[in-house]
């Protein structure tokens, strides 16, 4: 007999939540899904006791950062994490999963492995790195602690980096010609992560992506051949973008990834290749 999983996602509507969501709830007979708005301030009366984990997602990401909106990042992203984690612990959930980040690494361009030490520059990476920090001292034998610090996650109506490069396939007739490499992972392999990490109950750090790096220059074009468009990839362009150094350059342009020896793939999470991702990503139809 196969047992309910019993799954809070805390933070209702967001992105991530909402996908796992639905990838958990493909099978109605092994899991029970229920999500919870953590703006609502009367949270904490919440009965946490009924659930077997709970997956925390709530914070903010795409805000552009400002002196005036610093408090909220840590009021957010590590504060409240923090407290639904205690209560949680209190509540007598066995397993609690906690979505970080890539950025608590701070670097824009490199390789980043097992022996990579996180030093955020950025109120998101700052906030997202304390958060971890004191939530894995509440890890114990009764309390399974599970994070994750995903690098870029892309799917259907997603918003970053890659809706950004799927604007220019779209609407550009030409585009640089870069070699870059970064970790990227489809939102339904990430989602397929979150599931196993569940069945199995597995504590520790996790540095999710595809098997595949991402080459901008590569997507562009899959984006673009997934709507018949043309587009040219301009040598000459890339070129030119190697000598500037400005930070949104690096981002979409830069090589930054997970050696891909720390990724875990024995899971075996990553069920749809790059070019399969792309299809479900521009045509919103999940498998």
């Amino acid at each position: 007999m196969i047992l309910l999983k019993r799954v809070l996602i805390t933070g209702a509507n967001s992105y991530v939540g909402t996908n796992v969501e639905k990838w958990l709830m493909r099978e109605p007979d092994k899991y029970y899904v229920e999500t919870l708005d953590m703006k609502d301030p009367n949270w904490k009366n919440f009965d946490f006791s009924k659930f077997d984990v709970v997956f925390h997602v709530a914070g903010i990401a795409h805000l552009k950062e400002k002196k005036k909106n610093r408090d909220l990042y840590y009021k957010i992203n590590r504060d409240l994490a923090i407290d639904t984690a205690i209560n949680a612990k209190e509540s007598g959930i066995k397993h609690f999963i906690f979505m970080s980040t890539m950025s608590v690494y701070g670097i824009s361009e490199g390789v980043i492995t097992r022996q990579t030490n996180p030093t955020p520059n950025t109120h998101y990476g700052k906030s997202k790195l304390d958060a971890e920090q004191q939530i894995e001292l509440l890890s114990s034998l009764d309390f399974c602690v599970s994070v994750l610090r995903p690098p870029m996650i892309y799917g259907y109506m997603c918003t970053g980096n890659y809706a950004k490069l799927s604007t220019l396939a779209k609407k550009s007739p030409i585009f640089p010609q870069v070699n870059n490499k970064r970790s990227a992972i489809f939102i339904l392999n990430f989602s397929e992560l979150v599931k196993i990490i569940i069945n199995k109950k597995i504590p520790g750090l996790f540095y999710p992506q595809n098997n595949d790096f991402l080459c901008s220059s590569e997507y562009v074009k899959l984006i673009a051949n997934f709507y018949r468009k043309k587009i040219i990839l301009s040598p000459l362009l890339g070129n030119f973008l190697k000598l500037l150094k400005f930070k949104i350059v690096l981002k979409v342009f830069g090589s930054l990834v997970y050696d891909k020896v720390i990724s875990e793939h024995y899971l075996a999470y990553c069920i749809y290749d790059t070019d399969k991702s792309i299809v479900l990503s521009e045509g919103g139809i999940y498998e």
